[in-house]
């Protein structure tokens, strides 16, 4: 018997020679794996610098309205916390847009809708570095004019950076032109060109008045252009002159001081929770009730709060951070009551007197 199992044992096709052991045989799948993660290492890195034509927004940061605005001689006891919410934008590589996809706190939009083509980043950060200073400007004027003081801003129009190419506006109008009107109605500053537009459709044919600088002794003219509206890069339902605007040397005296330091955060749509900021630190009773809030939204001069980009991930951002309510343009609430369920008061403010409501404010 004991013959016949060595004989059986010696004669598996898988017993080692004699001499070998089976301690020391390298198994070749470590190589094949290793082979594997190199060649996927390597398409990812000749792939992650390549740019798709997306930009990807995420939940940005919160700021804390105090650290932005302080009315000087005036000594700020809050309770609560007001923020102003945020969007990080990225030019989005394919792994970043495919990531966006499944991910439903970050969005993705077009490049041509956050940068068309021809307008280069310094002047779109020069755009949006003015629709902050102009956001600033309006939400003094705004809160003070509310807690009844007499601000004077005067508006002396508004002022062309630069035109979109191949838009309405390319050809017609230049850089440095000053638009003082459209269609009979005054242009102030560089909001009433967008309000004045609200009304129009693609096609539509708009009369403006300017004042363009016309020779190297810089003699103004006034001159009367017509501009055919096109299709807006963000929305193509809605109507676009393809410009990019500034505020031309407002008039402004604020009978109070109010040092607001934007910290190089350009865009408007920290207007609203602006005006809160000045007009808390303005009033003996604490507006926030102790609470930690949040906000987004554009102000105007007469107090209407604009919509803006990015809602869902502010209103997640709001969530992540903690806050119980956050303030939202009526144009944005029903996509910011989706996103936010049951986890966040969501407060839709078409006015800054709907928030003032909300507050108790008198």
């Amino acid at each position: 018997m004991m013959d016949d199992t060595i004989m059986m044992e010696t004669d598996r096709p898988d017993t080692p020679e004699p001499g070998v052991s089976e301690r020391y045989r390298i198994p070749k799948w470590p190589f094949v794996l290793a082979a594997v993660f190199m060649v996927i290492g390597i398409a990812i890195a000749i792939a992650w610098p390549i740019k798709v034509a997306y930009y990807t927004l995420s939940p940005g940061p919160l700021y804390d309205t105090s650290d932005f605005v302080h009315v000087i001689g005036e000594d700020e006891v809050i309770d609560g916390e007001m923020f102003f919410l945020t969007v990080s934008l990225r030019e989005a590589n394919l792994f970043e847009y495919i990531a966006a996809q499944i991910n439903p706190k970050i969005g993705v939009a077009p490049r041509q809708n956050i940068r068309p083509t021809g307008i280069s980043p310094e002047d779109l950060r020069r755009e949006n570095l003015a629709r902050m200073q102009q956001s600033k400007t309006d939400a003094q004027f705004v809160a003070l004019t509310k807690l009844g003081y007499e601000p004077t801003y005067i508006g002396t129009g508004a002022l062309v950076i630069e035109t979109v190419p191949d838009s309405a506006a390319d050809g017609v109008l230049l850089a440095n032109d000053i638009i003082i009107d459209i269609d009979g109605n005054h242009v102030a500053f560089r909001s009433d060109v967008i309000d004045t537009l609200a009304d129009k459709e693609i096609g539509d044919r708009v009369a403006l008045t300017i004042e363009r600088i016309i020779d190297e002794s810089e003699d103004v003219a006034v001159i009367e252009v017509e501009i055919v509206l096109g299709v807006h890069v963000d929305d193509p339902s809605r109507p676009m002159v393809g410009v990019l605007l500034d505020n031309n040397n407002p008039i402004i005296e604020f009978p109070v001081e109010v040092d607001m330091d934007s910290q190089n955060i350009g865009g408007p749509s920290a207007g609203m929770m602006f005006t809160l900021e000045i007009m808390n630190q303005l009033t003996e009773e604490d507006l926030t009730g102790g609470l930690r809030m949040a906000g987004t939204g554009t102000i105007s001069h007469d107090g209407t709060v604009g919509a803006i980009g990015g809602v869902t991930q502010k209103v997640h951002a709001a969530i992540d951070a903690g806050a119980v309510v956050v303030f939202i343009p009526a144009g944005n609430y029903d996509d910011a009551v989706a996103a936010a369920g049951d986890k966040i008061i969501v407060v839709r403010v078409e006015t800054i007197d709907d928030a003032l409501d909300y507050l108790d404010y008198e």
